[in-house]
């Protein structure tokens, strides 16, 4: 149970730190929604390489008018499935992300105040960064990084520092995805032939890829990091030197 307030102490209420008042929440239920609904993501994502790969291969079809006779008759319908399949990933891709992105700032929030609990001086930003970092153009690049291993380092063992590789590893396929996303790519927006749409579903498909790979690490980031909370806290609060 998260009853313990504070970690250098045990105060009988809430600790007033450099960032405002805060107190220990127990993140594990959130943590839990956040690794569902990050596994929802990865689903959509896999159903989205296979409407990647369905539209790749019908293409290729098209291109090589290998079915002359056929060309506006099963050719054509699998095509119009096909197109109906890839729109229906988009949708359903920013629906499941836009869900997801809500409940991982209410859990980054949680662990942040959390952290400041067990390390009220080792945060580089204010809190109100934690959730605004991700939507200011430019910072959203290195703030939440920078965010994230403050509240990594605060929230490993006394005496101790949790190696930063899994987050590092994150933050950079995160942005590797970022800036794969298949709404930045215009080349299937714009491709009027077979062809080429065929080659815009090829840097769709990687955009895809790199984000199932982005929410498998955000899964073992966020368990670790709730798992680092819970066990900080469950061991009370760390006895002041003498």
């Amino acid at each position: 149970m998260f009853s313990k307030r504070g970690q250098d102490s045990a105060p009988t209420g809430p600790v007033i730190q450099p960032h405002g008042p805060a107190w220990l929440r127990s993140p594990v239920g959130l943590g839990k929604a956040v690794a569902a609904m990050l596994g929802l993501v990865i689903a959509v994502d896999l159903f989205a390489v296979y409407a990647d790969i369905t539209m790749y291969d019908v293409m290729g079809s098209l291109a090589k008018n290998s079915h002359p006779y056929d060309i506006y008759g099963i050719v054509q319908r699998d095509a119009d499935r096909a197109d109906s399949l890839y729109t229906a990933a988009g949708y359903i891709q920013t629906a499941t992300f836009f869900a997801t992105a809500v409940v991982f700032l209410i859990w980054f929030l949680r662990v942040r105040v959390n952290a400041e609990v067990f390390n009220p001086f080792g945060h580089r930003m204010k809190r109100g960064w934690t959730g605004w970092c991700w939507f200011v153009p430019i910072v959203s690049l290195w703030f939440p990084r920078r965010i994230m291993l403050d509240i990594w380092d605060a929230s490993s063992p006394a005496g101790t520092r949790a190696p930063h590789v899994l987050v590092n590893a994150w933050w950079a396929v995160w942005l590797v995805a970022l800036f794969t996303s298949r709404d930045d790519f215009g080349t299937f927006d714009r491709a009027d032939t077979a062809i080429r749409i065929r080659d815009g579903v090829v840097q769709v498909l990687l955009s895809d890829a790199t984000d199932i790979a982005a929410a498998v690490l955000a899964i073992l980031v966020v368990l670790r990091l709730t798992r680092m909370q819970q066990e900080k806290a469950l061991r009370g609060p760390v006895p002041a030197d003498v």
